[in-house]
């Protein structure tokens, strides 16, 4: 029994010391992350769509956080910090009575030896059979908020997600609707006949080697065949082989 109570003290010792490393972790990463969202609000601009929503979002994010890492503490480390006080104790009442079978009052010390020695037989297995329950307890505690944290975590970040793509989407809109004057102003292409082609139909165009052509886009672009061009000057109108000319 008293080797089961040893084993269970450093293994709980060892959960204590590995649940505080974890939630110095969490608040940690609850820093970072706070630093993170604060950076984005500011690099989002007052004017562009869904400011305010993105503001409260971050703050959700920070009230996730903060709730995970008390729920953590509430539940998990609180009830195995509750458990493990037991044992200075009774550590104390196990070096007692191996100390008073050691006094030289044989009897005064035998007496107070079966006095605990009845004690720690009812209360050993009671305390070792409760770390079941108790690691059932902070298990589960710790995997309930973890999944917890993280699916709210994942609607947070949905609406982020979904904030900046209508906001970009805005940004690209506004941009779009100005006048493209580089666009408006841009000649039509001209290529310069390398082959020869002779006109098989009353639509194509005859070129001679050395000839320039203006290129134009078709009105229907379904009417366009593959490796075909359209040409228009002043008299003449028809389509080319795109293989039979170069880029001018």
């Amino acid at each position: 029994m008293v080797s089961n109570f040893n084993k269970q003290m450093i293994e709980g010792s060892k959960l204590q010391k590995d649940m505080k490393s974890y939630l110095l972790a969490v608040k940690t990463m609850h820093d970072a992350s706070r630093r993170l969202q604060d950076c984005l609000a500011e690099m989002y601009e007052p004017d562009w769509f869904g400011k305010e929503e993105m503001d409260a979002l971050t703050e959700d994010t920070d009230t996730l956080w903060l709730d995970y890492h008390q729920n953590i503490t509430d539940k998990s480390l609180n009830t195995l910090d509750s458990y493990l006080t037991q044992f200075p104790d009774i550590k104390a009442r196990i070096a007692k009575r191996d100390r008073k079978m050691a006094e030289e009052e044989l009897g005064k010390a035998q007496k107070i030896f079966e006095e605990l020695n009845v004690e720690l037989q009812d209360e050993l297995p009671v305390l070792f059979d409760n770390r079941v329950g108790v690691y059932v307890n902070t298990f589960q505690g710790l995997a309930g908020h973890q999944e917890k944290f993280h699916k709210e975590m994942g609607k947070v970040r949905k609406l982020f997600s979904k904030g900046g793509s209508e906001a970009a989407t805005t940004e690209e809109s506004a941009k779009s609707e100005e006048p493209n004057h580089s666009e408006a102003a841009s000649p039509p292409p001209k290529v310069k006949a390398v082959h020869e082609y002779a006109a098989t139909d009353g639509d194509e165009l005859e070129l001679k080697v050395g000839d320039s052509v203006l290129v134009l886009a078709f009105e229907n672009p379904d009417e366009q065949e593959t490796h075909w061009l359209q040409n228009k000057d002043i008299s003449i109108k028809g389509v080319f082989p795109e293989n039979f000319t170069q880029k001018v």
